[in-house]
């Protein structure tokens, strides 16, 4: 009996473990996506023009 309560712990983590690995993959894409990869967009877009924006000292 004790095999069973050393085996127990492992493959709940393992359940657990593989439920959030299924729902982090289902969660990618769908309807949402295109929103998503607006926002990155516009937020890397703002961090590239802050960047190349020209400093008031002439620098």
């Amino acid at each position: 009996m004790d095999y069973v309560a050393a085996l127990l712990p492992p493959v709940v983590m393992a359940a657990f473990f593989i439920g959030l690995v299924v729902t982090i993959v289902k969660s990618q894409g769908g309807p949402n996506k295109a929103k998503e990869d607006a926002a990155v967009d516009l937020a890397v877009g703002r961090a590239e023009s802050v960047q190349q924006a020209p400093r008031a000292d002439g620098a």
